[in-house]
């Protein structure tokens, strides 16, 4: 029997994966933890645990407690808030990194899972459909440390046998949790603002195009990856996930179906360089060929989710 533990429950994406992976092996068999306290729906619906992921000891002791077969690693400084804090965030980001991977081969976890981002890609990156393998110059802590975070998943894998898997998230969007400091979070906070306000400023340009998924493809990739036996997963650093590319003014305009009168004004910030670095469209080929993945959202059936669905949670 799997029992899996998800560090960073409280988190954009462990928010959103809690859920499906405890209603697709059982509640009690999904130990979510954060270093706070998650939503109501993660805490009462199976075993939840405070844990800061910097206290190796204390990994461990929740990996005995409940018998743990695989970790889902998601804490993590994300890209704005790295960049305040470039040390702290590079600290946090890759000594939780090399807790759990150590810890998973002195408990003989089955797989772990760990997310990177297309922040390890960077301006001499090609923009457009961005290949699997390909240059990878990050400009900030945050790309950085998932760059390096590939390698040493890699490292891991072939030095020592670890089944490590991982991803190359987009931009993610989710009604559950609101934005966490990321590049990004334009994207999630513009429907809060619509709905709330019925105006947003955007720390973006008007123009910025940027790959993005809507969290329910994302956790669907994650799943997928994981349960994929392991000789199709053929990357060991990351697999590029595409999704689907829109600007600032794009997801305005289908808001606007929803919410005619919403008023956006731009005003780009320090955001703005790191989204400039990023590329425009990414290629998932390889994950396509290797495991079968296929995007469901586009930017129309997004939209319409997001709204019905922040309008509710809103009520």
């Amino acid at each position: 029997m799997k029992k899996i533990l998800i560090i960073g429950a409280s988190g954009q994406i462990g928010s959103d994966l809690t859920g499906e992976l405890r209603g697709k092996f059982g509640s009690q068999n999904i130990i979510a933890t954060d270093i706070k306290k998650a939503t109501h729906e993660v805490m009462e619906n199976g075993p939840f645990e405070i844990l800061d992921v910097m206290d190796k000891k204390g990994i461990a002791s929740i990996i005995d407690k409940y018998k743990i077969t695989d970790i889902y690693h998601l804490a993590a400084i994300l890209s704005g808030n790295a960049e305040k804090n470039p040390k702290w965030a590079w600290n946090i980001n890759m000594e939780s990194l090399f807790n759990v991977l150590d810890i998973a081969i002195e408990k003989k976890i089955e797989k772990v899972f760990w997310p990177s981002s297309m922040g390890a890609f960077g301006s001499t990156t090609p923009a457009i459909n961005t290949p699997q393998l390909t240059i990878m110059e990050p400009s900030t802590v945050y790309g950085i440390s998932k760059q390096a975070g590939e390698r040493w998943c890699e490292y891991y894998f072939k030095k020592y046998g670890l089944d490590v898997r991982s991803l190359r998230y987009p931009g993610l969007i989710s009604w559950k949790t609101e934005a966490g400091g990321g590049t990004t979070d334009y994207a999630v906070e513009i429907f809060y603002e619509a709905i709330k306000n019925g105006k947003y400023e955007c720390f973006l340009s008007d123009n910025t195009s940027l790959p993005m998924m809507y969290m329910a493809d994302a956790v669907k990739a994650t799943i997928m990856l994981m349960e994929a036996p392991a000789d199709k997963v053929k990357v060991r650093s990351s697999y590029n996930l595409g999704g689907i590319s829109f600007t600032p003014k794009e997801i305005a305009d289908e808001i606007r179906k929803y919410i005619p009168n919403l008023l956006v004004s731009y005003k780009p910030d320090f955001r703005q360089v790191i989204a400039d670095s990023w590329p425009r469209s990414i290629s998932d080929e390889a994950a396509q060929k290797d495991w079968g993945w296929k995007h469901e959202y586009d930017l129309p059936k997004m939209t319409k989710a997001m709204i019905e669905n922040i309008r509710e949670k809103l009520q």
